[in-house]
């Protein structure tokens, strides 16, 4: 039976001692499995070191920055020193301004930001000092970027990162700790309603401070596939990072527009919200490396119930792109596919019911908006394969059915529709019926094939279309799917290279089969995590390959912690989004006052009133229908009770909204 290596690397930086100038430069290297006469072992990069991240070691002593493992992947050609980002800065908070120091070795000059305007400079040297003033001082990593608002400017920086593998040789870094750095000391709070406005900003500030998923790197663009990095050649490689990015993909793109506007090009580091997850086992005797990264795109980026469809522009919500990476025998091979809300004006707005109901907005636009959505896939990925996985009958099926309607005219040879009605043929157990599904679009997968170059770089394949899966939330029945696909276009490439026999499968070789198993499921976690609040239902058959008992019961954790998250928390989370991505109202500013809320119930409503009054309902109800066995009188009494509960069933349905956390500053749902 092939060996795995253990999941056990991680990044090291090499620190220097004390005695180092303050600007030499820190080396961040990796250190990765390599396998050798049937056995795995670690291997640290040492004279080698600068071939990886383009850096020379220097003396110190190595400190273990994450400790699980990744597989190195190929190198690319570094960009120009003048285009180098800051990888440490010194952090210095004095009275009147905020000194950013690298300690990188890069640059000697000091970003200077002023607390009371937010305005840069580059300056020489740090503000003079008394000797018994104190200055608070930290390190930090990066500068996301700065948020401009009529209350003042915020910077945005990254205190705390952990390593998480490598990409194309460069190591990728997974944001664990913001900070929020305000520079509003000359704005004055007098009125009431000013008060309130800071205190709300206060409140959406320390929610953006809990951001997830955000992922860097300091010398490659993690913003574009592998397919079109290597289109796109060396010369355009070399650009500055944030030049190159993706718009779609870039999630601090508007926090990044006041330091492009200030030229400081080596605090510009371009941040992706995602997901990136490795894996390297051995099949049969070939080493196999899997890098699964998703791409969540900005342009209606949101929570699960407050970003449902598409707007009008035809972005779609929870819309992610998946590229699964497979290295062996010097081949690198590439398969990108997306998720993403059915691509029409719709929306489900929280109630207190468990399923609120699905309205779909200006029906009539539905053909056009579905039409841009597809014309600008297309235009991005080539022919287009739209996989719909809700149910054919409820109020899932009059979705379903706007969108078949919609999308119809404008089908064609590059442009496919399929509907599998995913709980019906699969109920809750039977997911080896996807095999239905894949019968239906295997000849697609195979006409459009993946992307393959060999060890020259040469282009052997090229992958001339993509996989569109959708559910409601895509999330569930659309990770067990993707994982579904991607398990096809991974054997067919390890085939193609000779890792497999022809007829071989994955599932043969059981200690990859179960590696690749998590690599799915953290994968969708990590995605359903920041759309709804919780790891994604059904991953024990994504993760195990059958669901399990533990499975069924971790789905009803999930799905109770999903619906308070929904009507209780993902308003104000919201809100926090529409802030830094800029879609916040522009409108609002220091004289406007907070909106004020309906009535006294929404004030004082809590998740707590709405749960105690419902169960307490059903608590005496079912009492009183104990009792009316033996008293006609209980009898009467439980008809009363079944009657409130019917009676507080209607009042929320009717005024469940008041009872909810909603987003309150946001321009629009569409």
């Amino acid at each position: 039976m092939a060996s795995c290596a253990a999941l056990v690397t991680g990044c090291i930086l090499v620190a220097c001692p004390p005695c180092v100038n303050r600007v030499r430069r820190k080396i961040q290297g990796s250190m990765f499995l390599q396998s050798q006469h049937n056995r795995v072992r670690p291997h640290f990069l040492g004279s080698h070191i600068s071939q990886w991240f383009g850096c020379a070691p220097v003396g110190g002593h190595l400190t273990v920055a994450h400790a699980q493992g990744y597989p190195i992947m190929a190198e690319t050609n570094d960009a120009s020193p003048s285009s180098k980002l800051h990888t440490r800065l010194r952090l210095w908070e004095f009275p009147d301004c905020y000194v950013f120091e690298p300690i990188d070795g890069l640059a000697d000059l000091y970003l200077s930001v002023s607390r009371t305007s937010g305005t840069m400079n580059l300056v020489q040297d740090l503000p003079s000092r008394g000797s018994t003033t104190k200055h608070k001082v930290q390190t930090v990593y990066g500068v996301i970027g700065v948020l401009k608002l009529a209350v003042g400017s915020y910077f945005v920086v990254i205190t705390d990162r952990d390593c998480v593998g490598s990409y194309f040789g460069h190591a990728i870094f997974k944001v664990t700790g913001l900070k929020i750095l305000p520079c509003n000391n000359a704005h004055n709070t007098t009125s009431t309603d000013q008060k309130k406005m800071e205190t709300k900003f206060s409140e959406l500030l320390d929610s953006a401070e809990r951001t997830i998923g955000l992922h860097f790197s300091y010398d490659i663009n993690l913003t574009l596939s592998a397919q079109r990095l290597h289109d796109l050649g060396d010369e355009y490689r070399a650009l500055p990072l944030w030049r190159q990015a993706e718009p779609r993909f870039l999630w601090n793109g508007y926090l990044l527009e006041p330091l492009i506007e200030n030229k400081l090009n080596q605090y510009l580091l371009p941040v992706i919200q995602g997901s990136f997850q490795n894996i390297q086992a051995e099949v049969g005797s070939e080493m196999v490396n899997v890098t699964l990264i998703a791409r969540r795109c900005t342009r209606r980026i949101g929570t699960r119930m407050w970003r449902r469809g598409a707007d009008a522009e035809g972005y779609a919500a929870n819309f992610v792109e998946s590229e699964q990476i497979m290295q062996s025998k010097g081949f690198t091979a590439s398969y990108v596919q997306v998720r993403g809300s059915m691509p029409f004006l719709w929306e489900q707005i929280v109630d207190l019911t468990y399923k609120p109901s699905f309205d779909i907005v200006r029906q009539e636009e539905a053909p056009r908006v579905l039409e841009r959505h597809f014309h600008d896939l297309q235009k991005k990925y080539g022919a287009v394969l739209a996989v719909d996985l809700v149910n054919t009958g409820g109020g899932e099926g009059r979705l379903r059915e706007r969108y078949a309607k919609s999308i119809e005219p404008i089908l064609s040879e590059d442009l496919r529709y399929v509907h599998f009605d995913f709980h019906r043929i699969c109920g809750h157990i039977h997911f080896e019926r996807l095999s239905q599904l894949y019968d239906q679009i295997k000849d697609y997968l195979q006409k459009h094939k993946y992307f393959l170059i060999n060890d020259k770089g040469e282009k052997i394949e090229e992958q001339t279309g993509t996989t569109r899966t959708n559910c409601i939330d895509c999330l569930d029945r659309t990770n067990v799917t993707q994982s579904m696909i991607g398990r096809k276009i991974l054997e067919s490439q390890l085939q193609r290279i000779g890792v497999l026999g022809a007829g071989d499968t994955i599932s043969k070789h059981p200690t990859f089969d179960t590696n690749y198993k998590i690599l799915w499921a953290n994968h969708g976690d990590a995605i359903s995590i920041q759309y709804s609040g919780t790891p994604a239902l059904k991953g024990d058959f994504v993760r195990y390959g059958k669901r399990t008992t533990q499975g069924i019961l971790n789905d009803l954790r999930n799905a109770l912690g999903r619906y308070y998250l929904n009507n209780f928390v993902d308003g104000t989370k919201q809100d926090a989004m529409d802030l830094l991505q800029g879609h916040y109202m522009t409108s609002v500013s220091r004289d406007m006052a907070v909106p004020s809320k309906a009535g006294l119930l929404q004030s004082y409503a809590s998740f707590r009133l709405a749960f105690a009054l419902v169960m307490g309902a059903l608590m005496f109800m079912l009492m009183s229908l104990r009792q009316a066995r033996n008293d006609v009188r209980h009898l009467l009494l439980s008809l009363m009770w079944a009657g409130l509960c019917i009676g507080i069933t209607h009042f929320v349905r009717a005024n469940g909204r008041t009872f909810t956390n909603q987003p309150r500053f946001h321009k629009s749902r569409h």
